[in-house]
């Protein structure tokens, strides 16, 4: 049998035509890049890690009525999803002061925010991903004002699902970006969450020790990637003990 037609790939994940129409298959690899790809390597088994942690979340959202594209999960690497317009931002919300945040305010990395922020950045990575405001979204008609009504009630349902169900296996929420895409049924449209709720998405501390379980261990060289997204998911009981997350790519047919 033939290879499916590839539809695109990106830093993390490949996707490839669906096996019914109005479907995408999800293939995630082991690639790890930060600083806007200009640090890059190959972590074995994290693309099996995120496969299965966005499966986790995005199941458990779509059992409490916050829509996803997520379908099934086909194997170790690879998901089916719905076929959606991918709306061109990134929706960041913020629990504590992290990353570019604690720059620009300056702010200690670690401090509780008063509430969780919601930000926005223009998907373009040769830009870098510049952050926006509403305003901006409104100008260029990159969402209408009914879209970023419903963008920050997702938003804000993710990070309340997501917040405990981490809490209450001794992790924090540090903060975390999702995507939105378009789906058209009839004459209607809504809008889902997309992309992948993985730890390259979040950022996850130990709520006694601090320790970093997300990408932040790839970007400052803080240990084992695959051991810190490991944990996380023997945490959530997503990998049983003694499992180990090394399995070789599958290619689809």
């Amino acid at each position: 049998m033939s290879r499916r037609k590839k539809i695109y790939e990106g830093k993390a994940k490949t996707l490839f035509e669906g096996p019914e129409p109005g479907t995408i298959v999800q293939y995630f690899k082991d690639d790890a890049t930060a600083f806007n790809a200009e640090k890059r390597d190959v972590i074995e088994g994290k693309g099996v890690l995120n496969n299965m942690l966005s499966e986790y979340f995005m199941v458990g959202l779509n059992m409490i009525g916050v829509p996803t594209h997520f379908i099934k999960r086909l194997n170790m690497r690879e998901q089916l999803v719905r076929a959606v317009e991918i709306v061109p931002l990134e929706i960041i919300v913020r629990n504590y002061a992290a990353g570019s945040l604690a720059k620009r305010l300056g702010l200690e990395e670690g401090t509780q925010l008063p509430r969780p922020i919601v930000e926005y950045c223009l998907k373009d990575d040769k830009l870098g991903d510049p952050l926006v405001s509403e305003e901006h979204i409104a100008a260029f008609g990159w969402a209408s004002a009914q879209d970023m009504d419903d963008i920050l009630s997702l938003a804000l349902r993710v990070n309340d699902f997501m917040a405990g169900v981490l809490y209450g296996v001794g992790i924090r929420l540090v903060d975390f970006k999702i995507e939105v895409g378009r789906v058209f049924e009839g004459d209607f449209q809504r809008l889902i969450v997309a992309d992948e709720i993985s730890p390259d998405s979040c950022r996850l501390w130990d709520v006694e020790t601090g320790q970093k379980l997300d990408k932040d261990v790839f970007r400052r060289d803080l240990g084992s990637l695959t051991d810190a997204y490991t944990e996380v998911a023997r945490r959530l009981g997503v990998m049983p003990k003694g499992a180990t997350p090394m399995a070789r790519p599958t290619l689809i047919n």
